[in-house]
């Protein structure tokens, strides 16, 4: 296997803290050349621009559909690392063909002069010797900097790529960061590396849908992490396929582990991995793999669409499996993803980052709209717990005669109506993940001592059944009532009620929040993957203005119905707004123009102490939005407690 290709021989090409050129990578950018020079191109050719037409693009990304949904969030992940670096992350098929990218806005100018952009072959055939084509070629890292690229028009770039494989070691697709290589940082190439790795973590396990999977390591820390090994298991035990780094440690090749089972890899039947799997709060499998080397492990059996904790296969099976996640929620779906600069929703993920993986229940307070379900699904998907299943369930849309045999499930006959065999109750469909319960404070006040029950004595017991069924899940709940209110009026149980709230989280409405700019351009990325819009200086003012009764489901909705309305112009104005949206914008009274506020110099020049200073501020600007806490919280660019805080009496 070849190792990270480095630059030619000469230190000139890099900067200093690079020299030291081996000569294998040397060898791998000539032999590169010499192919491109066999496909008949030349230095001086000008690169072939010509994209996919706009359908051939569409078939090619729903080819690529696994592909691209995984590779989204690792990219958006990878960009949090490297923006504001004159960087780009491109995503490619197979072939070298580009189908998403990603990036500061000034760098991807200058590379759509290249045709860095959706569409565009970046072979070694059509591009000569580049990161992506070359990765491909030699189905390893590359890094290919400023003139080791054999055409000359893109000897400004410095490109690192990494190939993606599936589970049969197959190149599925590349990775790649391109930036100007005035900007090539050294470190670039391990983070597109790890990059790649998750995103084949996440196709492997999605792969096996029908399998145990088995994640394994030596030391129990690294479980849940891009170093763990993968294994998947059919249902009786036979070996199906390993990751690279399970291909690592059982230090077996993928043919020879094809005539393995899981007891003969880890010394334990298989009956014996789904007796460990029955109890109600299962522990780490402490294993011996074939090589006399012991790990900690944790399994899981995947059914249908969903993932499930491991049963006995002699049990009845889940009659129902929960839904997959829709592609959109799965891209906006970490928590470093949602963090998008508003001061107060960092303090909510900060403090929800402390107690991931820790059994302790999570209770989303908010509006109507303001992302309960996201963040919900985000802690899900950053939890040790992500590869099982995320089930939601809204108390507020179920009848409440059809909700207990919902959460709980059934047996055959338990009611007139009834399903044959039974159902599976949202709660055993959760079983090993999470189970997010949305307008909880909804819930009837006769089933939440059921539920009570349930998450004291972790057993479930389905409708019409006297057998009580273990259940391990976290939980996570999420309201927009003031349940001490509820519980004040009867309407809610307060022994329920200090059951849930392990840890309690606000999230800000959007008119309150300060990202608001931020929001929108992830907005229109996540909803348009084909092209690229932004909106005016105008509408953003009125964006500014609207107080967002239906918060982000309203500007989502708002934003899609945008897009369309603009088709091919890549700017969204006035012209494009819905009347309604406008209508409401008219019936708003202009804020008042702020009074202009003493500079800090002029402040501290007339003795003010800064204690004063921050207090004149705040008390001017207040005034200035006529008393309103959340305008003066967004014109001063803090958090609404700041204000309260320096000025306590207006709680």
């Amino acid at each position: 296997m070849h190792r990270d290709p480095l630059p030619a021989s000469s230190a000139s090409r890099l900067p200093a803290a690079t020299s030291g050129v081996e000569g294998e990578a040397t060898a791998v950018i000539e032999i590169s050349h010499q192919r491109s020079a066999g496909y008949g191109l030349c230095p001086g050719a000008r690169p072939d621009f010509n994209p996919l037409a706009r359908n051939d693009l569409s078939f090619l990304l729903e080819k690529n559909a696994q592909l691209h949904t995984h590779a989204v969030p690792a990219m958006e992940t990878l960009y949090q690392q490297i923006m504001n670096t004159h960087n780009m992350i491109l995503l490619t098929d197979a072939q070298g063909v580009i189908l998403h990218t990603l990036g500061d806005a000034d760098f991807i100018e200058k590379a759509n002069r290249v045709a860095l952009s959706a569409g565009v072959g970046w072979s070694e055939e059509r591009m000569g010797t580049n990161a992506i084509g070359t990765a491909i070629a030699e189905r390893a890292p590359s890094l290919v900097h400023a003139d080791q690229h054999f055409l000359a028009a893109n000897h400004f770039l410095t490109c690192s790529a990494a190939p993606i494989t599936d589970h049969q070691g197959t190149v599925i697709g590349v990775l790649d960061v391109s930036s100007d290589r005035r900007s090539y940082h050294k470190h670039t190439m391990a983070l597109v590396r790890m990059s790649a790795l998750m995103i084949e973590n996440q196709l492997f396990a999605a792969n096996f849908e029908h399998a145990i999977i088995l994640r394994f390591h030596t030391r129990a820390e690294f479980l849940g992490t891009l170093m763990e090994g993968m294994a998947a298991f059919s249902p009786g035990g036979r070996f199906l396929a390993a990751n690279r780094n399970g291909l690592f440690q059982l230090g077996l090749s993928l043919p020879a582990l094809q005539t393995h089972t899981f007891s003969s890899l880890f010394g334990l039947p298989v009956s014996a991995l789904f007796d460990h799997y029955r109890t109600a709060a299962p522990g780490l499998l402490d294993l011996c793999m074939h090589n006399g080397v012991r790990v900690r492990a944790r399994a899981e059996l995947r059914l249908g669409s969903g993932v499930h904790a491991l049963t006995s296969p002699d049990e009845h099976a889940p009659s129902q499996v929960p839904a997959p996640v829709p592609a959109r929620l799965r891209r906006l779906s970490g928590l470093r993803y949602l963090n998008t600069g508003d001061p107060q929703l960092e303090k909510v993920i900060d403090k929800v980052n402390k107690v991931l993986g820790r059994d302790i229940p999570i209770l989303i307070m908010g509006e109507t709209g303001t992302g309960k379900e996201l963040l919900a699904q985000a802690i899900h998907n950053d939890s040790p717990r992500a590869m099982g299943p995320f089930v939601a369930v809204n108390c507020a849309s179920i009848p409440e005669t059809l909700i207990e045999s919902e959460l709980f499930g059934y047996e055959d006959g338990a009611f007139t109506g009834a399903r044959k065999k039974g159902a599976t109750g949202k709660i055993l469909q959760a079983n090993g993940g999470t189970l997010f319960l949305d307008e909880i404070g909804d819930m009837p006040v006769s089933l939440q001592a059921h539920l009570l029950r349930v998450l004291q004595e972790r057993m479930v017991t389905p409708l019409g059944s006297s057998k009580s069924i273990p259940v391990n899940v976290e939980l996570i709940c999420a309201t927009n009532h003031n349940l001490r209110e509820r519980i004040a009026q009867g309407l809610f149980r307060e022994d329920l009620y200090y059951r849930l709230n392990g840890l309690v989280v606000k999230l800000p409405p959007l008119r309150d929040r300060t990202d608001l700019e931020t929001v929108v351009r992830k907005i229109l990325a996540t909803e348009c993957e084909t092209r690229q819009y932004a909106v005016s200086d105008e509408v953003l003012r009125l964006f500014r203005r609207h107080k967002w009764p239906g918060n982000f489901r309203q500007l989502t909705n708002l934003l899609r119905t945008a897009i369309i309305m603009a088709g091919d112009e890549p700017e969204i104005g006035i012209e494009h707004m819905p009347d309604d949206f406008l209508d409401d914008i008219d019936s708003m009274p202009e804020e008042p123009e702020a009074a202009a506020l003493p500079s800090a110099e002029q402040m501290v020049a007339n003795g003010v102490q800064l204690g004063e200073m921050e207090l004149t501020v705040i008390l001017k600007s207040l005034e200035a939005h006529g008393g309103n806490v959340s305008a003066t919280a967004r014109a001063l660019g803090v958090s609404r407690n700041t204000i309260y805080r320096k000025l306590p009496h207006l709680k």
